[in-house]
């Protein structure tokens, strides 16, 4: 997937990582914000799959309890239920055999490539690695809030680390992998 599209299909997370830091009113306005930008994005069609109904479902909820009802319990959690929400639907996507890489990455592939073994096994991988991304996100911020062992700001350092680890490597991988698969066949020629 292009840097470029990743940043759109995150980009109601990423409004909300940016807005929702420092106080309530912050929280309340990046949860509005995202659920703006999640709707948006339905309707024009430029999200679809997992990470799309995870935003829907996540962002209702965190509209409802957090902005609605006030209820702090969501509040003070928001990092965790966020990571888990993210974690969970790309998991989900797993199991239920549509990686949510797949649909973005066949906008760039031939549709000839779909079914192959290394398509599939490329997109399988690169939504692994974002669900354990999203896995270990969760873990830290349970952490950061149950039983800290750091300070807070190494937490945000290792969090953010991962994310743009994942980014880098989902326009990296697939190319590494098309190489590949030419110098093999290259090298049988």
């Amino acid at each position: 997937m292009p840097f470029f599209k990743m940043l759109l299909v995150f980009a109601p997370w990423i409004a909300f990582l940016v807005i929702a830091n420092g106080s309530l009113f912050r929280l309340k306005l990046g949860i509005g914000v995202a659920a703006v930008l999640t709707v948006v994005m339905v309707v024009t069609r430029l999200h679809r799959g997992a990470i799309i109904w995870v935003g829907i479902v996540f962002f209702s909820y965190a509209l409802v309890t957090v902005v609605v009802l006030d209820n702090m319990w969501t509040a003070i959690h928001m990092g965790i239920l966020a990571n888990g929400a993210l974690a969970a639907g790309t998991w989900m996507s797993i199991v239920l055999k549509r990686p949510f890489t797949l649909e973005y990455a066949r906008e760039h592939t031939e549709p000839s490539l779909w079914n192959s073994p290394s398509f599939l096994r490329t997109n399988y991988i690169l939504t692994s690695m974002w669900a354990v991304t999203f896995t270990i996100n969760a873990g830290l911020s349970w952490q950061r809030r149950v039983r800290p062992m750091m300070p807070g700001w190494a937490y945000e350092i290792t969090s953010y680390f991962l994310l743009v680890l994942a980014s880098v490597m989902s326009p990296w991988y697939p190319q590494y992998v098309r190489r590949r698969r030419q110098t093999s066949s290259a090298f049988r020629e």
